[in-house]
């Protein structure tokens, strides 16, 4: 499902009016219906506050409140602008609304109106381009301080339709109702804590003005992921599925190392080997089961540069895959190892962690390889990485991901709350899965080797970053369903993959998945 930003919902408005002749009172009027419809949905008749602006949200607002009055609810309006200065659609619904005799009144509401009242919030729209000021920035707070039921109209007032932004001040809506796409502002933090349950309704939008393009963004769904799981043919064997060598661990870090190697298992690999410091191999020795060991050579518990034969030796001979970095250790050779192997590793690559720290802030060495690379850094390691503030890359995440990707030809998958995944191409993805209870140490760790366990499998690099972050997101919601979100770990997420892949398969719920709390 494609994701707008303000403009390019404006556009696809303004192109529908235009072009395919279907009046801007129209699609207003549909607007309201769909929201009519929602709200019968959810409650039964009784007293309701529709507060609105005097732009073209406001107008979707009254129309809500004219149909409320034409079914018999107890309904009243709180106007926040005057007649003269509402746009000409919201004007005529003004005028519509108030021969339906609709209480219009051009005061704020107080308290005593919120008692017991469900609210509509019909302030601004995607339109909203500067901080939320004066009386309007008392009318959202009174609503988020006194409203037990509140509904916003396409988008929560204050939010930034483009960055989730909380512009000054914002409604916290319990749902919202959006038209056509859903928004950027309504997907990324903070906005997706403010939209509550959002519902996308159809208002008869062209399909080929939604699916343009021209909108580069999407989110990523269940049902999409479910076409891309790799088949499990019953005549396969262990070499079917490939091979993963994940450089990964260090003295006093084998535990992400083994998180890395398990989770590629788990996710259908057929066979893992974990190269690892020769120092202390027999840590590893002493835990593994289903992954074999390549004891390199090293340098104060970590591989050393004199082990670039063997690991090239290996690949060659065996290797499908490369995941490098968890738990490495960033030593100086460790900072010389890693650029080599970047630029002359023959299969494709994920690089998470200190191999990401190991770059040194030089972006450039993976425009140089010669096989895929995905990269999957949080907002501190791309800062590190591209010599930006984390906090700068937070607040753009977007663009920060697809800048990246553009730059070095790398598929980026940048983590945290609402994961994006940018690819060369310009296409840039966004994850709806996953808790709080995710942001614990080794989590990554575990994200690294399901992609190289994906792509062991064979898929292409897009589909392994897409259907790995869904699902490990997925199994983190699981694993918090039964372990709690404080408790759980980044191992428990290795026993709710199977969890999660069952549920993508059969494009179904499971008996522990929760329902997403802002997609529906």
């Amino acid at each position: 499902m494609k994701v707008a930003s303000a403009e390019q919902m404006r556009m696809i408005d303004a192109r529908t009016i235009e072009e395919y002749g279907i009046p801007g009172l129209v699609l207003m009027e549909r607007a309201g219906l769909s929201v009519l419809g929602r709200i019968k949905e959810l409650f039964r008749p009784q007293k309701t506050i529709v507060i609105a602006g005097g732009g073209n949200n406001g107008g979707d607002g009254l129309v809500v409140a004219r149909l409320l009055k034409n079914s018999g609810w107890n309904v009243k309006v709180h106007f926040l602008s005057t007649a003269r200065k509402a746009s000409p659609e919201c004007r005529a619904q003004l005028e519509a609304a108030k021969k339906f005799g609709v209480p219009v009144i051009f005061t704020p509401p107080g308290e005593k109106d919120f008692h017991a009242a469900l609210i509509i919030d019909a302030i601004f729209g995607t339109g909203l381009g500067r901080e939320v000021a004066g009386r309007y920035a008392d009318v959202i707070r009174e609503i988020n301080r006194f409203g037990e039921d509140i509904i916003s109209v396409d988008i929560p007032s204050g939010i930034s339709s483009d960055t989730g932004r909380v512009m000054g001040t914002a409604v916290r809506a319990d749902f919202t109702v959006t038209f056509g796409l859903p928004k950027l502002g309504h997907v990324l933090y903070p906005g997706a804590e403010h939209t509550g349950r959002l519902f996308i309704e159809d208002i008869g939008f062209p399909r080929g003005l939604l699916d343009d393009r021209s909108i580069p963004c999407e989110l990523i769904e269940k049902g999409q992921m479910a076409l891309i799981v790799p088949e499990r043919p019953l005549n396969s064997f262990k070499n079917t599925f490939g091979h993963v060598l994940a450089l990964a661990g260090s003295k006093g870090k084998t535990g992400a190392a083994l998180l890395c190697a398990r989770a590629a298992l788990k996710s259908g690999a057929g066979l893992v080997t974990m190269g690892i410091p020769e120092e202390v191999a027999d840590v590893f020795q002493s835990r593994v089961l289903d992954e074999m060991t390549l004891p390199l050579a090293s340098r104060d518990g970590s591989i050393s540069i004199g082990a670039m034969e063997r690991i090239f030796s290996f690949i060659r001979e065996r290797g499908d895959v490369l995941a490098m970095g968890p738990g490495l250790g960033v030593t100086p050779d460790i900072r010389r190892l890693v650029p080599e192997i970047v630029r002359t590793c023959p299969v494709p690559m994920v690089l998470d962690a200190d191999a990401l720290n190991a770059l040194g802030g030089d972006p450039g060495v993976l425009a140089e390889v010669k096989a895929p690379v995905i990269i999957t850094p949080h907002p501190g390691e791309m800062g590190r990485l591209t010599g930006r503030k984390g906090q700068e890359i937070e607040e753009d995440r977007l663009g920060a991901a697809a800048s990246l990707s553009e730059k070095t030809g790398a598929c980026v998958i940048l983590k945290g709350a609402r994961t994006v995944i940018a690819e060369s191409g310009g296409r840039i993805f966004i994850n709806p899965t996953g808790t709080p209870g995710m942001a614990k140490a080794g989590v990554g760790d575990v994200l690294t080797g399901m992609i190289a366990g994906f792509l062991a499998q064979g898929l292409n690099p897009l589909d392994a970053a897409l259907l790995s972050v869904f699902t490990h997101g997925l199994a983190g919601e699981i694993a918090a369903c039964k372990r709690g979100l404080h408790s759980m770990l980044a191992s428990d997420i290795h026993d709710t993959i199977k969890d999660a892949l069952e549920a993508i398969k059969n494009n179904q719920a499971m008996k522990d998945e929760p329902e997403f709390p802002h997609i529906p």
